[in-house]
């Protein structure tokens, strides 16, 4: 029982923090889309139109769309790119997080291979891999992503890397096979703060970005 027991707050931890279960960035990314929430056909809501909207932005709720040390990237990527748009990156990038996030909760590999890097999908799919084994599955819920803020941005060449700091409750259950609940309670949402970069080649005509990273926000 101790053993279960134990190896259930693992997967509690593997569900809920994502950064300790991706790879490092490799600079050998592919550029499929990032979805939007609710739009299947939106499929490149990071590429965003209306330049000019300005450098620093409102958006959740009267947060800063990104801290000011992003600024300087953020503007060399406006420059190279003049359909870019913060706002609507960051909506992307929020949609991103959740359809990625629960795709892995429930195993769903194939849908997460068309937005994330090769070493990010190899420890994804080696993690579930490993919760099959041990005969586990997370039940998790996203309740709410609270503030989504770019916190670095950089352009090497046509090369811009966007990293963004997200904050969001998260209840999480893990069940054994049966169904039963094994540990936590989904009345019960833990807040989380990661950190999640996106790339993408500006002089592509491809608009999609690339989920290259995930860390945990200390």
């Amino acid at each position: 029982m101790a053993v279960i027991v134990i190896l259930a707050l693992v997967a509690i931890f593997v569900g809920l923090r994502l950064y300790s279960v991706l790879g490092e960035r490799t600079g050998h990314e592919q550029q499929p889309a990032i979805p939007t929430a609710a739009d299947p056909e939106s499929r490149t809501a990071p590429r965003v139109a209306q330049p000019g909207s300005g450098v620093i932005a409102d958006v959740d709720s009267g947060d800063l769309a990104f801290v000011p040390t992003a600024g300087p990237g953020i503007r060399a990527l406006l420059s190279a790119d003049s359909s870019f748009d913060v706002a609507r990156f960051l909506e992307g990038a929020k949609a991103a997080y959740r359809l990625i996030l629960e795709s892995f909760w429930k195993g769903d590999l194939e849908t997460i291979r068309s937005h994330v890097d090769d070493n990010v999908y190899e420890t994804f799919a080696a993690a579930v891999a490993q919760r099959d084994k041990d005969g586990f599955k997370l039940d998790n819920r996203l309740v709410a992503i609270d503030q989504a803020v770019i916190s670095e941005a950089s352009l090497d060449r046509s090369v811009a890397i966007v990293t963004v700091r997200l904050e969001a409750d998260i209840a999480a259950v893990t069940r054994d096979k049966s169904g039963a609940v094994v540990a936590g309670s989904l009345s019960d949402a833990v807040q989380t703060r990661d950190v999640w970069t996106f790339r993408r080649d500006v002089a592509q005509r491809d608009p999609n970005w690339l989920l290259i990273e995930t860390d945990e926000d200390e």
